[in-house]
């Protein structure tokens, strides 16, 4: 979706903003979603360490043990009949950001389809992707 491909931008900027800051991904999904985690929160962690290359994805966490800091935590929620929703949270010792978007219909990835069709009208061959939509 068009607000997925703006969110992966945003993580991107504010990682770099704040090179020593904690990131932690959370997804929600309805109850009969099979992976875990989705591969919205990997996409979002992939974006995020193309400019932190040191990050790491540690999976639920689930151990008795600190938090690394170069970890990025990623959790998965199961509920109801939620469509989808992901939720970035940067923090540093004084400050966090949270950067969320939550689609309400499945309706979200038509428009983005349309909007993409859109932008290669004239385009000369080649891969675009919804990175060059939003550029």
């Amino acid at each position: 979706s068009l607000g997925i491909a703006v969110l992966c931008q945003s993580a991107k900027l504010v990682a770099k903003a704040f090179p020593d800051a904690e990131i932690e991904i959370v997804e929600t999904h309805h109850d009969q979603k099979l992976d875990v985690p989705s591969g919205t929160a990997l996409a979002l962690s992939s974006a995020i360490r193309q400019v932190r290359p040191e990050l790491y994805n540690n999976i639920g966490r689930h151990e008795n043990k600190k938090r690394d800091k170069n970890e990025i935590g990623m959790h998965s929620l199961r509920l109801c009949n939620v469509v989808g929703k992901h939720e970035v949270i940067i923090f540093t010792p004084t400050q966090s950001i949270t950067l969320t978007h939550e689609a309400f219909s499945r309706a979200l990835f038509a428009e983005g389809s349309l909007k993409a069709a859109s932008f290669l009208l004239g385009k000369k061959p080649g891969l675009y992707t919804m990175e060059d939509l939003i550029a």
